[in-house]
């Protein structure tokens, strides 16, 4: 993939299109390259004195390097589109280059909705800004847009950029006892090195007029440390405070540089505790694009089937959870009940309940055997027989009702302004799903299937649950289809080198929402960069707009509604156990024990 210089458009410089619809490549002039996607000649127009270079890095996907000083104003142009109602500021990577030609990267990604659910006409838009290693700082977008609030403080921690006139500063995700100046995720930061300093906290002062509820880090009503500090009037919650990335394992810098492409698969899936899978596929279809391979046809269905049952055993999980807290412990135990042979299955078809170990850079590992046909789809009569019968209980339950209908109201503008994803997002009226919105046909088959993709427009809890039971059935449909279209042929493709310094993403749509995988390439088939976005990092920071107005007792519910994971947004760094001291592995002993228990956790 040659870079080619947008300048003058008379220019008729060539260069190699990637992983085209049809596995071949195809040579095109800048003029088709602006022309092949609505906005794209736009956009060149209005920032035609500040785009330096462009390039298509893949089907679907188009950088821009951009003057660091128009960052903002071009991060809006595409969030706020007129033509585009539902773009939004996916995530941004930070990456330190300076081995390579002496720079700093900070470069935002857009998912572009020019039509809903059309992949052949949406696309990723990458605005790639670089900066003087002595001077690594850029315009804050979080300034004008929510939705990167925390995509710049993490950049500030983990590289020392400096995202100027953002409006919270504080750190996100260094622990307080790291000391300044220390910057893990530059290159010359050894990934072995822990440093402790002195001890500061840095947290917003109490409002005048208001007393502080803490929750969390431990707290009953939620599984993993988060800690909210609600400031209250009586028990109305009128601001809320948020600190996180206690379990920040760092694994991006684990996977950069030493681990060959397939072992950093082994990291993706556990990135995740019940969402591993989507992580594995996201990574892997980040370097299948880079490595120009479109995966067999009956892979892209095995992936499918298993992204969908993994859907919905995470929903009837959720809602299970949901009705807990709530009170209604019956609906609970149902629920639980309901999704345990989902689980059963899976150990059938891939040996394992959870972190399947089913996918690798170029297809799947394993076959699903043709006898095995008939055991799924008994079991999705089962789970659908059942859910519906669990349904109609738990929604003419008041004890449900009362405690999830018009609670944790989150507007369409501000799940929009947040750039939020999944469930949480359809439920404010936001009409996303990147298994239609993007081009996904070259890693699995959701362009080949029939589904629908359920909206509410309340934005209570109500209709976060209502979302994902509607999905959850979707989900039965769509695995009904799989089976019954399910091709013949090979299950993968090899992948042989490959290029370096060359850039692309992977993403699929988790049941919490989008997850995505930006991978840029190293030497001797390593990863130089890996950057990890699951679907709570961008959901998390629109909670404290979903608690505002309520009680205090309605607080476990609404951040659950989010369904959140805080493992897999705060992305390892070793402990032994038993002293609670850091312990450092050899390569050697990393690939031991990631083989060794494999599938285990």
């Amino acid at each position: 993939m040659n870079m080619v210089t947008t300048r003058d458009l008379e220019a008729h410089f060539e260069f190699e299109c990637r992983a085209c619809e049809n596995g071949h490549c195809r040579k095109a002039d800048v003029e088709t390259i602006l022309t092949e996607r609505k906005g794209l000649k736009e956009f060149y127009e209005a920032f035609k004195e500040h785009i330096r270079e462009c390039k298509r890095m893949t089907y679907g996907q188009y950088m821009f390097v951009i003057d660091r000083e128009v960052l903002p104003d071009a991060v809006l142009w595409w969030h706020n589109h007129p033509e585009f109602k539902e773009t939004h500021l996916s995530t941004a990577v930070g990456t330190d280059e300076r081995p390579l030609n002496g720079k700093f990267v900070y470069m935002p990604f857009l998912n572009v909705q020019v039509e809903p659910q059309n992949m052949d006409e949406n696309y990723w838009v990458f605005l790639k800004a670089y900066m003087p290693a002595d001077d690594p700082s850029f315009p804050s977008v979080a300034a004008k847009l929510p939705a990167a609030l925390w995509i710049e403080r993490e950049v500030k921690d983990l590289l020392g950029f400096n995202p100027v006139g953002h409006p919270d500063p504080r750190r996100l995700i260094l622990p307080e006892d790291w000391p300044e100046g220390v910057y893990p995720l530059r290159k010359d930061m050894d990934y072995r090195h822990s440093p402790m300093a002195e001890v500061k906290t840095e947290y917003r002062e109490t409002p005048e007029g208001t007393t502080l509820v803490p929750m969390g880090p431990v707290h009953a009503g939620i599984e993993e440390p988060a800690h909210f500090r609600l400031f209250v009037k009586g028990e109305e919650i009128v601001d809320v405070d948020y600190r996180g990335f206690y379990s920040h394992r760092g694994i991006e810098k684990t996977g950069e540089g030493r681990l060959t492409y397939n072992q950093v698969l082994f990291l993706a899936e556990r990135i995740c505790g019940i969402c591993g899978y989507q992580h594995s596929v996201s990574y892997a279809m980040a370097v299948e694009r880079l490595a120009d391979v479109d995966i067999p046809d009956r892979a892209r269905y095995i992936r499918t089937l298993m992204l969908e049952l993994e859907r919905i055993h995470n929903h009837l999980l959720w809602v299970g959870i949901a009705a807990h807290l709530v009170g209604y412990d019956t609906g609970f135990m149902h629920a639980w009940r309901i999704r345990e042979p989902v689980m059963w299955l899976v150990e059938r078809l891939t040996g394992n309940r959870k972190q399947y170990g089913m996918n690798i850079v170029g297809g799947v590992r394993r076959d699903i055997l043709d006898y095995r046909k008939e055991e799924i789809l008994k079991v999705v009569k089962q789970i659908r027989e059942e859910t519906k019968k669990f349904l109609d209980i738990a929604l003419n339950t008041n004890t449900f009702i009362k405690r999830a209908e018009g609670v944790g109201i989150l507007p369409y503008k501000v799940a929009k302004a947040y750039s939020v994803l999944g469930p949480t997002a359809r439920a404010s009226g936001r009409r996303i799903d990147t298994r239609l919105d993007q081009a996904t046909k070259t890693a699995m088959a959701y362009n080949e299937v029939d589904f629908k993709v359920p909206v509410y427009k309340e934005g209570d809890v109500l209709a976060r649950v209502l979302v994902r039971m509607d999905e959850l059935f979707e989900s039965l449909w769509i695995v009904e289809q799989l089976i019954d279209q399910m091709p013949g042929g090979d299950i993968m493709v090899p992948i042989g080198d490959l290029p370096e310094y060359e850039e692309a993403l992977g993403f699929t749509e988790a049941h919490r929402g989008e997850v995505v995988h930006y991978v840029m390439t190293g030497e001797k088939n390593k990863v130089y960069r890996w950057k990890v976005r699951a679907p709570t990092y961008n959901n998390l920071p629109a909670v404290p707009e979903m608690l505002k107005g309520y009680h205090v007792a309605d607080a476990p519910l609404i951040i659950a509604s989010i369904d959140p994971c805080y493992s897999c947004t705060e992305r390892v760094q070793f402990v032994d156990v038993e002293t609670g001291k850091v312990k450092v592995l050899t390569e050697a002993e990393f690939n031991e024990l990631s083989i060794k228990y494999r599938g285990v956790f």
